[in-house]
């Protein structure tokens, strides 16, 4: 049995609606993503600047250095084994 027109116009039309909607659903998916994407730089932004601020408050002799001084510092004095020692003595608190 053939279709008519008239139902090959409605089935093309509820396919065009549906369609709509896929579109709809993957734009909304999308701006989620973004979303979540947003707020992971946000509060890694966030984390750098206020470790950066408390390095400063605890050494503003830094405030005044370029940065590659500043990460050759950075590089010298987290490489001393005893500062090693603090840091992973931390994290294991952290963890515990």
């Amino acid at each position: 049995m053939e279709k008519t027109r008239e139902q090959l116009l409605a089935e093309q039309e509820k396919d065009i609606i549906r369609l709509e909607q896929y579109q709809h659903r993957i734009q909304r998916l999308e701006n989620r993503a973004k979303y979540l994407s947003k707020a992971e730089r946000t509060a890694r932004t966030h984390r750098l600047i206020t470790r950066g601020a408390a390095m400063e408050s605890i050494a503003p002799e830094i405030k005044s250095m370029a940065e590659v001084p500043f990460y050759s510092l950075m590089e010298q004095i987290l490489s001393l084994p005893d500062v090693q020692n603090i840091v992973h003595a931390a994290l294991s608190k952290e963890d515990g």
